[in-house]
């Protein structure tokens, strides 16, 4: 009774309780089976957030809005912290932010989304490690690893980056890197990046 209320329960979060309510039976398909497919092929995303222009914070609460409406529910936020620039050290701190993120798009899509929310709020790719209103970068996708032009998953620089390690081990210290086998924490420890990160 507790896996069919929580199953019922997710498939109303994610579709308008009116359709749930008039499902039928046709062709076969079952409402169970429709629950099951839709509530069991979610993924795990891991989603870096940054900005060091303007109203720094507010284009955090917009990024993570749009994510929200076009890519899928947030699980879990970690604190937000603030970091020197990496890369082009003479930019402005950044705010930083990881999300945990279940969605149902696949690697491709997500990506579109992403940069689409970026490009709704102003990004513009101008100058490499250049400053920016919001940089979404996606970190994991599962356990899945991708090579594809555009798309590198995990992101190729997790584990060199304080900016990103610091708040991926404080929501998920145990999450395993799929191509390097060390949890987040391990990753954190073995840092020798000295950029100063403070959780705000």
């Amino acid at each position: 009774m507790v896996a069919s209320t929580n199953l019922k329960n997710c498939f109303i979060k994610k579709y308008n309780l009116f359709i749930y309510a008039n499902l039928a039976i046709r062709d076969g398909i079952t409402v169970k089976s429709i629950i099951l497919n839709i509530c069991y092929n979610m993924n795990d995303v891991f989603l870096l957030l940054g900005s060091n222009m303007g109203e720094r914070y507010s284009f955090l609460q917009q990024a993570i809005a749009g994510i929200k409406q076009e890519v899928g529910d947030i699980v879990k936020t970690s604190s937000v912290y603030e970091t020197q620039a990496w890369g082009k050290t003479n930019e402005a701190d950044y705010l930083n932010q990881v999300l945990l993120v279940q969605t149902m798009l696949q690697p491709l899509m997500l990506l579109n989304s992403v940069l689409r929310i970026e490009l709704d709020l102003g990004r513009k790719r101008e100058v490499k490690w250049g400053a920016r209103t919001i940089d979404i970068d996606i970190l994991f996708y599962n356990d899945t690893i991708v090579n594809k032009p555009g798309l590198l998953i995990p992101h190729p620089e997790v584990q060199n980056r304080r900016f990103t390690l610091e708040p991926l081990a404080e929501i998920a210290p145990d999450f395993i890197h799929p191509v390097l086998h060390k949890s987040m924490l391990q990753l954190k420890n073995d840092l020798q990046d000295c950029l100063i990160v403070k959780k705000l």
